[in-house]
């Protein structure tokens, strides 16, 4: 869909009484709600490809989030697909890995859960657990950095 169309649609949202508007284009599908908690209109667009993606644009970082901290140095480990993240095997089981611990490539450092399937994630390289970079029970994005090995 085109973005003037789509900038149109939300004004059109914004300065009625409406509260929510849904259109299908085709295989296209928009949902633009209006919220009353001082945001504006959000809207969101799906495509038959099943990716979801805001169609406005997000607001400018504040000057607390430019400042990023500091990340470690090292080999970056990336989560090799979508799902939850979780540092061990079991709820009642100790962490695969802690900060500071030696790993060997092929070690495993997490399991991810994707559709019911639990997924163990083993280092791709040597060295030492510099930073953990997900919380336990979040739900991780493809190429998302969870761990830093140095």
């Amino acid at each position: 869909m085109d973005l003037r169309k789509l900038k149109t649609l939300i004004d059109l949202v914004q300065n009625s009484g409406i509260s929510e508007l849904e259109i299908s284009e085709g295989e296209e599908k928009i949902r633009i709600a209006k919220h009353f908690t001082a945001a504006p209109a959000t809207a969101m667009v799906s495509m038959p490809v099943t990716s979801t993606a805001p169609a406005a644009v997000a607001p400018a970082p504040t000057p607390a989030a430019e400042a990023a901290p500091a990340q470690p140095e090292g080999h970056v480990m990336k989560a090799p697909m979508v799902g939850t993240f979780y540092r061990a095997g079991a709820p009642d089981a100790a962490p695969f890995v802690e900060i500071g611990q030696t790993v060997k490539e092929g070690d495993t450092l997490c399991v991810i859960e994707a559709m019911k399937l639990m997924n163990e994630i083993e280092a791709d390289v040597s060295g030492v657990i510099k930073a953990i970079q997900v919380e336990n029970g979040q739900a991780v994005e493809f190429g998302q950095p969870m761990f830093v090995i140095g």
